[in-house]
């Protein structure tokens, strides 16, 4: 049932205060002239000015100091009298014991600070308004100066150090931009405001550590990130904290775009639009997220545009009364691994502060991810949403007023409404955000509850969205394709997007032609007869020999890095509450793959013969080898991966006994006593899961489980011996590719089935005609080329022996052997480099050692 009489609206103009532009039309003329980084900074602060922010020229920190009063009684509407001020500013803005943890968590977190007044009173004192965000006033200074300790004693840096250019937020730094001239290299800007933390951004009163965003640029690339980038990354790397290099380093700062992804690099346009009052304040009090372990995320843009047209929709829909509609509500079609889970919190968190919002549901398709979105909501806010065990405390939360966000199940809901018809919260005004709104949820669980909710908005994230050409057969014919289900694409960021923008890695695919039995190929060829010839057992086995030999060279077992690995697995997955992790960082070597198979059976022969050819082995040579399935694990129907529940009752009694065994083998391995019984069932995949992000485990055998939904970025091979095609391919794929560091760089696919043309179709559907020269690496005779003349270029230039004298000759010998490092790295992973070295191991040793001296004697600069 929808409202009565809807009105139909054609919005004109969405909103001109959009945090991302629509499209931003960058200016043809090109400047001619050499420009200096003065001029580049005068040219910065110019249009700075030329968007209403004062420019202000402060010298020392009293004059800093003087100002965030005067802004402070500004944006108060207050006069502090001295006494007030001192005391306010020695307790609550510049404490001594206050680092930049605390000084976020008082931006993010807690701007609304206490005042003692003379008279006994308190008073409120606001440092930021984030309510009226155009209260706050915009201020510019440049070529701030911290000077060096006049005595060994004195709390200040042992060098002056200049800043080039700071935006302040009513008196206090939040933006801090650093420059370097055109034809600098970018990251000498990142590693100039690594040394300024090191050296004095804690000097004197410590407000440059109010700062929650750096903008580096050269003018013509310009890039974004949080202060726990650079403070994180400034720890790694004076080696105080040994974590895993994540967003802590340079591959995570951002680049800006606007709503149609068109990267913003030059500073002249980045300044236009970044720096827009309403965009750069927006960013800062909404889009903006301190998690719950004080790691402040800032949104990239296409998250932005995503849930700011979220809640546009919601707006228009309550205004225009089509409540009730698909019109009322839409579809994002993210590419998997960029950032989905993030974005839906954050348009769930805006949408509970719309009045005429009740709650907001958001929906997952597995019991599985209901416990792993929440660990994630939790992760963004200690308690920020509500999920549940079970259809009573469900309905519970959905009668208490203060349970505005509330995660569950499909299944659970449909089951509540089936139980409740009529329900109070059923008229309601609900948000309903559908987690990967692939075509399991377009049933008719989906039908049942938009049928008896009247007042909802109904959207869906998706990283493979069900077109026409993918869609299938069967099933509810008005419901055969995303925007039937949830209307129109409300913004679109695809895999092609994300590769260049470095968000995701491409895919390195190898079709392994390997093994024929009797008449049949590797191929795509329907039919049981088919499936039951490549179950040959000569095939297994020499698939399995294949996978052992290759696999410390696809996993990058020669190499190590640190990792941040939950140490209290055990205490996680037992107890009744949601435990908190305990993370402890620890060297592990290379990543670990799972093995994805084309049925139940498949998979227990693959299981039997990994066991049958480690036997021998002895235990540490052995990889970590575990296995899991549930009822309704069969091959891909219409290229959709059916969705493996919990159900292990419905099992054959041969297919649970020998489940039942690889869970035994399991509990060996680490110590626990998990079963196929229910609860244990459904506590040894959360086990396994953790274990598989710890990476404790090397290889887990599949059918469908973990092939979707699943995020581990450790996990960098999928082995495939199954059909895929379309979506269920992309989602596959796609568990390779997260970021982690500098050793993983592509996620590599190894397939014993001809699936090429399935590949080259799949990424055209969701990237372009174009794509496949993005996503796909390019094949080994390019890199290879590549390689050898840079070897040769290496011994021609910098025999060993031969001093590097000059700063440039330095400077090229670093450029060039990392990049021939780079090339090595890809090049390990196909199998014809083996024996094809063009350096010997001792020239590797000795190139390797004179790159680290020169390397780290750049670094310290």
């Amino acid at each position: 049932m929808t409202e009565s009489q809807p009105r139909k609206y054609d919005p004109i103009v969405v909103s001109s205060e959009s945090t991302v532009v629509a499209e931003y039309v960058p200016d043809t003329a090109a400047e001619a002239a050499y420009q200096s980084e003065a001029a580049l900074e005068r040219e910065l602060i110019r249009l700075l000015q030329s968007q209403a922010y004062e420019y202000l020229p402060i010298a020392s920190e009293a004059g800093l100091i003087a100002n965030l009063r005067a802004q402070l009684e500004r944006l108060n509407q207050i006069t502090f009298s001295d006494a007030e001020w001192t005391q306010f500013f020695g307790e609550r803005i510049a404490s001594a014991n206050d680092g930049i943890t605390e000084k976020t968590v008082r931006i993010q977190d807690d701007h609304i600070q206490l005042l003692k007044r003379d008279d006994g009173t308190t008073k409120n004192i606001s440092l930021i308004d984030k309510l009226s965000i155009h209260n706050n006033h915009l201020q510019v200074i440049n070529q701030y100066e911290v000077p060096a300790a006049a005595t060994p004693d004195e709390a200040a840096p042992t060098y002056a150090n200049r800043y080039d250019v700071t935006i302040l937020v009513n008196g206090l730094p939040m933006v801090h931009i650093e420059l370097k001239r055109r034809g600098v290299d970018l990251r000498e800007a990142f590693n100039q405001i690594n040394r300024y933390s090191r050296d004095s951004f804690w000097a004197g009163s410590g407000l440059f550590e109010y700062v929650q965003l750096f903008v580096i640029s050269n003018g013509t690339l310009t890039k974004y990130y949080s202060n726990t980038t650079r403070d994180l990354h400034v720890k790694q790397a004076s080696g105080s904290q040994r974590v895993k290099k994540t967003s802590n380093s340079y591959e995570f700062t951002s680049w800006w775009a606007d709503a149609a992804n068109r990267p913003i690099r030059d500073l002249t346009a980045f300044t236009r639009t970044f720096f827009a009052k309403h965009s750069l304040l927006n960013i800062l009090t909404r889009y903006c997220v301190l998690t719950a372990d004080k790691m402040l995320l800032v949104m990239r843009p296409y998250q932005i545009v995503a849930a700011e047209r979220i809640l546009n929709r919601i707006e228009v829909a309550t205004n225009s009364r089509t409540l009730g509609t698909v019109a009322a509500g839409g579809y994002v079609w993210h590419t998997t691994g960029s950032g989905k889970t993030l974005t839906s919190f954050k348009a769930a968190q805006l949408a509970t502060q719309l009045t005429s919002v009740s709650k907001v549901l958001f929906v997952v398709d597995r019991k599985d991810l209901d416990y792993q979105t929440m660990r994630e909501y939790d992760r963004f806010q200690k308690g920020a949403a509500n999920s549940n065990t079970s259809t009573a405390v469900l309905k519970k939360q959905l009668e208490d007023p203060s349970a505005r966000i509330i995660i569950t199940t499909i299944q659970k809901l449909a089951t509540f409404i089936k139980a409740n018809a009529g329900h109070e919260v059923t008229s309601e005004h609900v948000v309903i955000i559908f987690d990967e709104c692939h075509r399991s949820q377009f049933g008719d669980m989906h039908s049942a509850i938009t049928k008896a909710f009247k007042r909802y908005n109904l959207f869906g994230f998706t990283g493979t969205p069900i077109f026409a050409a993918n869609a299938g057969t069967g099933g509810n014919p008005q419901l055969k394709t995303t925007e039937q289900a949830f209307g129109q694409k409300l913004h679109t960021y695809t895999i092609v997007d994300a590769i260049a923008d470095k968000n995701v890695l491409p895919f390195r695919v190898d079709y392994v032609n390997t093994i024929k039995v009797g008449d049949v190929a590797n191929k795509l060829v329907p039919g049981i007869n088919t499936e039951d010839a490549l179950l040959d057992p000569r095939r297994i086995n020499e698939i399995v020999a294949y996978t052992l030999e290759h696999f410390d060279q696809k996993t990058k077992r020669s190499q190590s890095y640190v990792h941040s690995a939950v140490s209290n697995v055990d205490e996680v997955i037992q107890s009744r509450r949601r435990a908190d992790e305990v993370r402890q960082s620890r060297r592990v070597r290379g990543f670990n793959a799972i093995f994805a198979t084309a049925s139940i059976d498949a998979a227990r022969a693959y299981y039997k013969h990994f066991k049958g050819q480690q036997q021998d082995l002895t235990p540490d040579r052995r990889l970590k080898i575990a296995m899991i399935y549930s009822f309704g694990a069969n091959e891909a129907v219409d290229d959709l991966l059916d969705d493996e529940g919990f159900d292990t009752g419905s099992l054959s009694k041969d297919a649970r006994q020998f489940l039942d065994d690889a869970i035994r083998d399991y509990n060996q391995l680490f110590g626990t006593s998990y079963d196929t019984s229910a609860d244990k069932f459904e506590n040894y995949y959360k086990d396994l899961s953790m274990r598989l992000k710890n990476r404790e485990l090397d290889l887990v055998i599949v059918v469908n489980m973990f092939l979707t939904g699943f995020d581990a970025t450790t996990l960098n091979t999928l082995f495939v011996d199954k059909n895929l095609r379309a979506h269920g391919l992309i989602q596959a794929y796609s568990r390779t590719n997260r970021i982690l560091n500098s050793v993983k760089t592509y996620g590599n696919i190894v397939t014993f089935r001809d699936l090429e043309e399935q590949t080259n179709d799949a990424i055209s559907l969701f990237g372009n005609k174009e794509a496949r020269g993005v996503v796909l690496l390019k094949p080994y005779g390019d890199y290879y080329a590549d390689y050898a003349a840079k070897v040769d270029q290496l011994l021609e230039q910098f025999p060993l022996g031969m001093a590097i004298a000059s700063e440039a000759a330095q400077k090229e010998f670093i450029a060039l052997f990392g990049a021939i490092l780079r090339l090595e790295n890809i090049l390990t992973s196909f199998d014809e480099f083996a024996g094809q070295e063009l350096l010997t191991a001792r020239q590797s040793q000795d190139y390797r050692s004179v790159y680290l001296d020169l390397h780290a004697e750049w670094r310290k600069d």
